[in-house]
């Protein structure tokens, strides 16, 4: 991501407020006001400071810092073969020691997410007869 370099929230900016709250001892509500920034926002700075020094008050990814867990194919294949045997998503989880949230999304894609779905549809059985008109039944 580009910053211009004498924008506000700039990490020359950022390590400046830094640094006069930690060397000058001037207080961080000052400093902020100052920047034109949110009070919270300066002790985030602050505190991304302290936990890492000057490489923490660089830009972060805006995005997931990780990423969606899949089961294996082996895992995959006991969680069907469970799941045929009409388990629930809670104990398949469990017995793969996966998390719930995983199973429930995996199963729910291959079609697998109710137990309604796991028995065949049964099929209509629809009378057919030679004429139009043999299966009507009058009661007078």
């Amino acid at each position: 991501m580009h910053i211009l370099p004498n924008a506000l929230l700039a990490d020359v900016n950022r390590e400046r407020l830094v640094r006069r709250h930690i060397q000058d001892a001037e207080p961080v509500a000052d400093l902020a006001a100052q920047a034109g920034i949110s009070l919270s926002t300066a002790y985030k700075w602050l505190a991304r400071y302290r936990s890492g020094d000057r490489a923490a008050l660089v830009d972060r990814r805006s995005g997931h810092r990780t990423q969606r867990r899949t089961l294996d194919p082996h895992q995959l294949q006991q969680a069907v073969d469970l799941r045929h045997q009409y388990c629930t998503l809670r104990r398949i989880a469990r017995l793969l020691a996966a998390p719930l949230s995983t199973v429930g999304r995996t199963l729910k894609a291959m079609g697998l997410g109710r137990l309604k779905c796991l028995q065949p549809r049964v099929l209509v059985r629809r009378y057919q007869w030679d004429q139009p008109g043999d299966m009507i039944h009058v009661d007078i």
